[in-house]
């Protein structure tokens, strides 16, 4: 692809993501998505032929694929709690400052309104903290009677309940803090020897920074020049 069309196809995604967060996925029309951007409906029209094929772009973009924690996953010599913990901030980040993870959330959530499968993230997740608990008890780090695989469904369900919920809780907490509670909660019934503070310590200090000045300050601002100047 041409350096010109793939700084439109990102401009574009990045416009219709703002939009998707801000009015869902029935409130934002073709034409929204051109005013937004400064390109054409032609234009939109050219490098997604629908709607629905430029919300699905944005699903995969980010919400869908979580590339960018390939490495941390795979980092080796990390023990694997604490690399359940890094990873689920990680996440966690994406989805609180991450426009294009943000509204693949919101048009997961609205699925039933978009005619086609929507992707998910969630088998992955599982998939991984499966894994990752398997691990940790065959170190003996896991508490008795925990099932990796059970443990891993209701963790990844809780987790994302937790991080999409977080905004609509009362008070006015950081996303960090709420996650670093709910951790505290979680490992005190994973650990086999329950240590959370100690460990969410250890966690912490191994999260990459995932978010770039850049990236934060056009998640805060949605204007298409902010997002032009992004995709050149």
């Amino acid at each position: 692809m041409q350096d010109r069309a793939r700084a439109t196809r990102k401009l574009l995604l990045e416009s219709a993501a703002h939009l998707f967060v801000e009015r869902g996925y029935t409130g934002t029309s073709v034409n929204d998505i051109s005013d937004h951007s400064g390109k054409t409906s032609g234009a939109i029209y050219f490098h997604y032929s629908s709607k629905e094929k430029l919300a699905l772009a944005v699903v995969r973009e980010q919400f869908a694929t979580w590339p960018q924690l390939v490495a941390a996953y795979a980092a080796p010599g990390v023990p694997p709690l604490e690399k359940l913990v890094a990873l689920s901030f990680g996440v966690a980040q994406s989805l609180s400052e991450d426009v294009l993870a943000r509204a693949g959330a919101r048009l997961w959530a609205e699925r039933r309104a978009i005619e086609a499968p929507v992707p998910t993230p969630f088998g992955a997740w599982a998939l991984a903290a499966t894994r990752l608990l398997a691990q940790a008890r065959t170190r003996g780090e896991l508490a008795e009677g925990i099932e990796p695989s059970a443990a891993a469904v209701t963790l990844v369900c809780g987790f994302y309940g937790h991080c999409t919920l977080t905004d609509e809780m009362p008070g006015r907490w950081d996303w960090r803090e709420r996650l670093d509670q709910w951790w505290q909660l979680v490992l005190a019934s994973l650990q086999a020897h329950p240590d959370p503070a100690a460990l969410l310590t250890r966690a912490r200090a191994r999260i990459p920074a995932q978010t770039s000045a850049r990236d934060r300050s056009r998640a805060a601002d949605p204007s298409p020049k902010s997002a032009a100047s992004a995709a050149t």
